[in-house]
């Protein structure tokens, strides 16, 4: 018999006990994989950020508008190469709970900005022909059965057209694909100059500038010299790169990373517990046994080794379930969500994560019970009934 034969019929010797803790183990780990899932999803923005790309919104709230002559004047600046502008639509498809993260946007140099917003050339060339089309990320094409060429009303819970309509029909022109992964295409977006000429308020505002400089190394100048440009003016404005603007944004949901530590923690502080009663109650239970396998000759050291594998082995059963599980669910939150939150991606990143939680997990819930075996004295263990 091996070695790994031994520790898994050790293990599977109280069956019901074994499957319970193994179910305990479960949930903390798919609870972590989920968790994960979603914060990988709201960092995706930052983690794709473009090193050249600055936002600047007003500086009171990135909510609030600003002219549209900003345009003209930020390009001006010695160091930027182009500037595009795009503005929050408050978009909904058919009905609110359809959420759609909808953009109108300046066509030519929003898609020259965001090159890993892919679009074959056909359907670029459309989109940029025609102002009363839009484009859309794919995900949101499959969730909805949009094909190019159908007609999309959009609905806005914000704007309202001149004649007092809530909805725009657009042409969909395109399906955007990433160009690279982690890349977020769930959104909508179409034309700036037909939603600014159809809606009922607003005027000639935006809602940001999307600035691409001639490199990372110019970010600074060229964000203190257009904060500069619109000091004490009626719009000032506040200059970032893309990473801190993006998190700044996620960070308004909280802090993801404290909450997810914070509940990982107390489950696998819980199942630490758990686990680590059970392997101390099967030594205990087994101490006999113990001590007649080291009359026959197993080794002290081969004691420690057999009660450690079989606590490694039930982290890693449980854990690798709930990783399995958890990635299962990504899938389907991907399709649920989308075009509400980021990439919904169960990175190899995370699964790194679990396994280096389930070595730890069952190396210390292990380690005392295989310690407690290894210096069983045979005597005195013989002796107990």
């Amino acid at each position: 018999m091996t070695f790994l034969e031994l520790v898994r019929k050790n293990l599977f010797r109280k069956k019901l006990r074994t499957i319970l803790t193994t179910v305990a183990i479960f949930i903390a780990f798919a609870i972590f994989g989920v968790l994960a899932t979603f914060q990988n999803a709201l960092n995706s923005g930052v983690d794709t950020a473009g090193a050249d790309r600055l936002i600047v919104t007003n500086r009171i709230n990135f909510t609030l508008p600003m002219p549209i002559a900003y345009v003209s004047r930020v390009g001006a600046v010695e160091g930027v190469k182009t500037v595009a502008h795009a503005n929050w639509f408050g978009g909904y498809y058919q009905e609110p709970r359809n959420f759609l993260v909808a953009l109108a946007i300046d066509p030519v140099t929003y898609l020259d900005i965001y090159p890993e917003y892919v679009l074959p050339k056909s359907q670029r060339e459309a989109f940029l022909n025609e102002s009363g089309s839009i484009i859309v990320g794919e995900a949101l094409a499959k969730q909805y059965k949009w094909k190019v060429g159908d007609r999309i009303p959009v609905k806005s819970n914000i704007f309202r057209q001149r004649n007092g309509s809530d909805t725009w029909d657009f042409t969909l022109a395109g399906i955007m694909t990433p160009g690279a992964q982690g890349v977020d295409v769930n959104f909508v977006a179409f034309h700036y100059k037909y939603f600014a000429e159809t809606r009922s308020f607003g005027g000639d505002t935006i809602g940001w500038l999307i600035v691409k400089t001639a490199g990372s190394k110019d970010n600074d100048r060229i964000a203190r010299t257009v904060d500069a440009m619109f000091a004490n003016s009626p719009f000032e404005t506040e200059t970032k790169t893309e990473q801190a603007f993006n998190k700044a944004f996620t960070e308004q949901l909280g802090d993801l990373g404290f909450i997810i530590t914070a509940i990982v923690g107390a489950a696998f502080a819980t199942i630490l517990l758990i686990v680590g009663n059970t392997m101390m109650l099967t030594v205990r239970e087994r101490t006999n046994e113990i001590a007649v396998l080291k009359t026959i000759g197993f080794t002290s050291r081969r004691i420690f080794q057999l009660v450690l594998g079989e606590s490694m082995l039930l982290a890693m059963i449980g854990g690798l379930l709930g990783l399995v599980a958890a990635f299962l669910m990504s899938v389907v939150l991907q399709n649920v969500f989308a075009g509400r939150i980021g990439v919904m991606s169960f990175t190899p990143g995370t699964a790194l994560i679990g396994l280096g939680l389930m070595a730890s997990l069952g190396f210390l819930t292990g380690i005392l019970p295989a310690l407690r075996a290894m210096r069983l004295d045979i005597v005195t263990a013989l002796g107990r009934k």
